[in-house]
């Protein structure tokens, strides 16, 4: 795949900028790391180049100077929530990355549990992750938040809080996802640092808007559309321009709150160190994209495929289409239409040539393989197979599954599994050419082939099934479903 965006560059400035910020406070910096830290798939896919674990790989070279907070709503413990990437509780996430921040060598500050007002199973949460050896602090609601600052800084606010100790220059503030209380939690840190006689400051570290690019260029625009269930807006950020008569971009919810957040900084520091939100940041990404030809190409690619994800969960689950009006607007933004991918006229063209559901991949020269449903494989595990011989050379009419491992696993799923569909889907056909490739060299060079899909844009012609789209997502392959079921049910898995 073409390559836009400098990961090397991107760590040493990033890091650099860092260490800036934590010496401009004196020697101690709480960062408030917004979007997601080990595994951020929309910012691998908008910049050719960004590495899902990138931005962790960048904390690594921070992690003799770095330790790390995570915040945690104590009303999403109660009420179980859960990542929609992962399917786990936000309760649970909290724990994964402990584990993967304390694999990096950073250090383990501990979990605030926020909002915390006496509810039973953040309790037992605070218990059980206590016996693990992991810190735990309780921070209260405070009435009023965030406008009434005369009592958010106070003892009887901030100062109730419970003060996490920590050691080292930098903590990163972060969390299993939006709404958990980062921001609250590095102010409440920073006011009881102070109150203790310690200096400290706070910066923001989120990826998107990248505040350097044009408002309406792509890579900012599919932040929009990856958002848009949230309803937050890129726009100018008028503080910015007020204070130095330079257009950066920011996004509403952080301009909207500015004039509350700065009047909080004054009051703990006594003066605020910055003048707008753009200030706060310390986002390195659009001084590292070098091809932006790249970058506005893949990131239109995103925002088609936003429209296709979120059309395909509004027939799934019903629901308002006002989400999926927003993302056309923001594809007339960029000028392009749901016919982007020249994978989509292929994919519906072979559907009318068959009758049946088909499928098409562009593959990382440009090309197009398609792939039909049959008696043995549905459209997935027909693309996929077709695309794996492409890539490694194997003529589409060579057979690289046997019998021998197709049959048993064909009866094991109608004779004891009780499944009414004898096709098999992606994962099975992936076992079955791996018990192929024991004894046939084509299957084994088709095997090895997977990994040069990664980045390729799939399209169906239907709403293929979830196990299907999980194993197309874990081979790193994007995925767009025509917003319609295969067959006419009122159930669908």
């Amino acid at each position: 795949m073409q390559k836009g965006f400098d990961k090397d560059r991107y760590i040493e400035m990033q890091s650099e900028r860092i260490r800036e910020r934590i010496e401009q406070f004196g020697g101690k910096l709480y960062l408030e790391f917004g979007g997601k830290l080990f595994d951020d798939y929309h910012a691998s896919r908008v910049l050719p180049g960004f590495e899902p674990d990138l931005k962790a790989r960048m904390l690594s070279s921070l992690a003799d100077e770095a330790e790390v907070l995570v915040a945690l709503n104590a009303n999403d413990i109660e009420q179980d929530k859960r990542r929609s990437d992962l399917g786990i509780p936000y309760a649970e996430d909290a724990l994964r990355l402990l584990d993967i921040f304390r694999g990096m060598g950073i250090g383990i500050g501990g979990i605030v549990i926020t909002r915390f007002a006496g509810q039973p199973h953040a309790e037992a949460y605070q218990a059980r992750v206590e016996a693990l050896g992991i810190p735990v602090y309780r921070h209260y609601p405070i009435e009023g938040y965030p406008t009434s600052v005369d009592l958010i800084v106070s003892d009887e606010g901030f100062g109730a809080n419970e003060f996490a100790h920590t050691t080292k220059p930098l903590v990163v503030v972060t969390a299993p996802g939006p709404g958990s209380g980062k921001l609250a939690v590095c102010l409440s840190q920073i006011y009881h640092e102070f109150e203790q006689g310690v200096q400290a400051g706070y910066a923001k570290f989120e990826t998107f808007p990248v505040w350097n690019l044009p408002l309406k260029h792509p890579v900012n625009v599919a932040y929009e559309a990856a958002t848009a269930d949230l309803d937050d807006r890129n726009i100018i950020d008028p503080f910015h321009l007020e204070a130095y008569d330079k257009v950066t971009v920011n996004y509403n919810r952080d301009v909207d709150t500015f004039p509350v957040l700065k009047s909080m900084m004054e009051r703990i520091m006594g003066t605020s160190p910055y003048q707008s939100p753009t200030d706060m940041g310390v986002n390195m990404v659009g001084n590292c994209i070098c091809d932006d030809e790249v970058c506005k190409t893949a990131a239109k690619a995103e925002i088609v495929r936003r429209y296709f994800t979120t059309a395909e969960r509004l027939a799934r689950n019903g629901g308002s289409e006002t989400e999926l009006q927003t993302i056309r607007l923001l594809m007339n933004d960029v000028g392009v239409d749901k016919d982007f991918s020249p994978a989509r006229a292929a994919a519906l063209t072979k559907e009318e040539e068959t009758g049946l559901p088909a499928a098409a991949m562009v593959l990382p020269d440009g090309s197009l393989v398609t792939g039909k449903t049959s008696t043995i494989l549905g459209c997935a595990s027909s693309l996929l197979l077709n695309a794996l011989k492409r890539m490694a050379g194997v003529p589409k009419e060579t057979y690289v599954v046997s019998n021998e491992a197709l049959e048993p696993i064909c009866k094991l799923k109608l004779a004891h599994l009780r499944s009414k569909n004898p096709r098999l889907h992606s994962d099975e056909t992936l076992i079955a050419l791996s018990i192929s490739s024991a004894s046939n060299p084509n299957a084994a060079a088709v095997i090895d082939a997977v990994d040069q899909l990664k980045g390729c844009d799939a399209y169906f012609s239907v709403i293929i099934s979830q196990t299907d789209e999980r194993i197309y997502r874990q081979l790193g392959i994007n995925v767009c479903c025509e917003p319609k079921f295969e067959k006419r049910t009122y159930y669908h898995r």
